[in-house]
């Protein structure tokens, strides 16, 4: 079994980071630049950085936040949000990020991820899926009984969460981040249902996100719905756990992780 990744998220929202439930009552949580050095030097594995609201947009401002990651931050990190072409793909990856992630260009455009892959390589491609259970208002239920949301959760498709990652995968996605909508900053643990089912659809590394509250959340997220990564958010922003103590954890319970190494 490979070593199980921990991976903080940093939402950003106008340059600072920000944290709600189910995607929204947006709190502010820091710097995002200023969090990730703190995360590196605590031993996270990786980082995720989402732009979240579209200010992408402005693209300057994301590209900045690349540039300063880059010189403080020496692990490996992700940028995701408004990622519309390979050129937007193309800068964010020359200033320093290591991988970015696409999610509603992609549902617009699903040829983008096969053309980020072709230029950049698999490795530096992830798919990111925001599912949602299907409700009694959907008007057209999904066969996996979870539908693709894209515009920051905000829109619903007719995508089948299970079914868009496995053509994900054929399109040369090399990671899917999946975020359960439902459990989103609620802390009621990953949705494992929906990890395992996309897990088991997919031979590509699935990173669980949303719902962490405890260390047992992070376990069940490995051993009931067999994620490769696990990735939260506020448990780390506002101190109630840290990297440190969650790798212990998960080392206690047979799963391997990464040693921490701590830098000065």
């Amino acid at each position: 079994m490979k070593s199980i990744r921990i991976i903080p998220c940093l939402d950003v929202s106008d340059g600072r980071v920000v944290k709600g439930t189910n995607f929204v009552n947006l709190v502010d949580a820091g710097d995002p630049v200023e969090l990730a050095a703190q995360y590196d030097l605590e031993g996270a594995d990786e980082l995720v950085f989402l732009d979240i609201t579209a200010s992408s947009d402005n693209r300057e401002t994301v590209y900045e936040l690349v540039r300063r990651c880059a010189e403080k931050v020496f692990i490996p990190f992700t940028i995701g949000g408004g990622i519309r072409t390979v050129s937007d793909a193309r800068k964010l990856l020359r200033e320093g990020a290591e991988k970015v992630s696409v999610n509603t260009a992609a549902v617009n455009r699903p040829e983008l991820i096969s053309e980020i892959a072709s230029e950049f390589g698999n490795q530096c491609v992830v798919l990111a899926i925001d599912a949602r259970k299907n409700t009694e208002d959907v008007a057209q239920p999904t066969k996996s009984g979870y539908g693709v949301y894209i515009n920051g959760g905000r829109t619903p498709t007719q995508l089948d969460a299970v079914e868009w990652a496995q053509m994900g995968e054929r399109l040369g996605a090399g990671e899917i981040l999946l975020t359960s909508m439902d459990r989103d900053g609620t802390k009621d643990g990953f949705d494992c249902e929906l990890l395992n089912a996309v897990s088991t659809a997919t031979n590509i590394p699935i990173i669980a996100s949303g719902g962490v509250g405890d260390l047992e959340d992070f376990l069940q997220g490995v051993t009931l719905g067999s994620a490769d990564a696990l990735l939260a958010a506020s448990v780390f922003h506002f101190g109630e756990l840290s990297i440190a103590e969650v790798k212990e954890y998960l080392h206690s319970h047979s799963v391997p992780v990464r040693p921490t190494f701590k830098r000065n």
